[in-house]
């Protein structure tokens, strides 16, 4: 029998203080009915002594104290998943927005899932083709990695993610592919994006989206990314597939999580987030992974827009402590219009050696990604030089270089949203992009393989 408690004693801002309530765990999922006869949920976040302090996930408007009634449930917020969740569309507390039926789960999981065993994790390290050359070519993203991208305010990462959600896919397996897209805190028009995007193309058939939009309660967003994990637990570990997650936009997440301990009066961290904010964070980001005799995977893209394009900013700061590299979305090369406006230099993927080369991409890869790096940065240096003091003070071969950085600008990382080159388009334009230099310029590439690949002048 569940007891109903009317010992509701304040309300402030999103949280309530219910007195003299027993055996109730932290976490516990609670409903608050109204006079009226209206429900809403809440959540246990401390018990003291026979007192809980609950987190309201709806508002606090309307709340007569003295006449509702408070249940507690006995379970944590859960989800309830089948193979039927794929094509759907949820919101962030994973009930279904998209007028279809409702899910009749196979089972109810936990959303904040179970944490990996370090001993039972296969490590990383094949290659999934996102057809982004600047991804693919020179920061690759290998299944079961955690890559995040950095991005600004007004940047176009929400094209980058729906681009890397029509077009992922995982090379010579025919393993079933999955997308779990979680939108956190967007607005209406990037949903409606989002979503009619993934209809059009027909994407939709392999995802499963939850929208949480920036009208909705922030606690509500706090869940969001965990429903999206919980859902890429199941597809990957019970149902043996390859999931790609995307999460968008992990600042709205945070800015939920300080808004939330604000309200709880805890002691602030940095710029005013709470002291356990890496921990949080890690607790979502350590879900993605491979395990040990699991066909299955989840590889996470979670993006996050840098307030004032502040790498330093706790959120990006803590995130590529936990993440295995970064993909850097340049606010410079937007201005250039270039599409997609990834800055290859300063992006990173600390595991690509691992997910390239013979019988997982093609084996110059590794020498062209190198040599390719090397000359754009030299390229990038000349056209510096060349704005101080002029083009005749460069050289012949440093001329070649800076009209290298621009056709590779121009070709290689500028590709548009719609373009999904295979791995061997994206490894044969740099070939071609290498050979406006001279070829004893290409000193990090084996000879054998510049005679095999590089187009003859004629």
């Amino acid at each position: 029998m569940i007891k109903e408690y009317r010992t509701i004693e304040e309300v402030a801002g999103p949280l309530m203080l219910i007195k003299g309530v027993e055996g109730v765990a932290y976490n516990e999922l609670g409903e608050i009915e109204l006079q009226n006869g209206e429900t809403r949920r809440c959540r246990v976040l401390e018990i003291d002594g026979s007192n809980a302090l609950v987190q309201l996930f709806e508002s606090s408007a309307g709340i007569n104290l003295a006449a509702s009634k408070v249940r507690f449930l006995g379970h944590n917020i859960e989800l309830g998943v089948s193979p039927d969740i794929l094509g759907r569309v949820f919101d962030g507390m994973g009930r279904p927005i998209d007028d279809g039926p409702e899910i009749i789960p196979e089972k109810k999981l936990d959303i904040n899932g179970t944490p990996m065993n370090p001993a039972a994790r296969d490590y990383p390290n094949e290659f999934i083709q996102t057809g982004i050359s600047a991804i693919d070519g020179l920061n690759t993203l290998v299944r079961g990695q955690k890559l995040p991208i950095f991005s600004g305010s007004g940047l176009p990462h929400a094209q980058l993610a729906a681009q890397i959600a029509r077009q992922a896919r995982v090379l010579g397996k025919d393993s079933k592919f999955a997308v779990v897209f979680a939108a956190v805190g967007i607005t209406f028009e990037e949903a409606d994006f989002f979503i009619s995007d993934f209809k059009k193309t027909g994407a939709i058939e392999r995802t499963v989206l939850f929208m949480n939009l920036a009208n909705d309660p922030a606690i509500e967003r706090i869940a969001t990314p965990r429903m999206a994990l919980t859902a890429a637990e199941y597809l990957a570990f019970e149902l043996d597939m390859q999931v790609l997650v995307i999460i968008t936009d992990i600042t709205n997440y945070c800015e939920a999580l300080r808004e939330v301990s604000a309200a709880r009066k805890e002691v602030p961290g940095r710029r005013g987030y709470p002291g356990y904010l890496y921990t949080d964070l890690a607790t979502m980001y350590e879900r993605a992974g491979r395990l040990l005799g699991k066909e299955g995977s989840i590889t996470m893209i979670p993006i996050l827009s840098m307030p004032e394009d502040d790498k330093t900013h706790p959120i990006p700061d803590l995130t590529g402590y936990i993440t295995e590299g970064q993909i850097i979305i340049s606010r410079e090369l937007y201005r250039k219009g270039l599409t997609p406006p990834i800055d290859v230099l300063p992006s990173l993927s600390r595991l690509k050696d691992k997910g390239v080369g013979v019988g997982k991409t093609r084996e110059d890869h590794a020498n062209t990604m190198n040599q390719l790096f090397a000359a754009y940065a030299r390229g990038k240096d000349a056209k510096e030089l060349m704005t101080i003091l002029g083009e005749a003070a460069l050289t012949d071969t440093d001329k070649l270089y800076a009209k290298f950085a621009d056709e590779f600008e121009k070709r290689y990382v500028s590709q548009g949203y719609e373009t999904n080159r295979s791995i061997e388009e994206t490894l044969d334009l740099g070939w071609e992009l290498l050979s406006i230099l001279p070829v004893g310029e290409l000193k990090r590439i084996k000879p054998e393989y510049i005679e095999k690949y590089l187009p003859k002048k004629d």
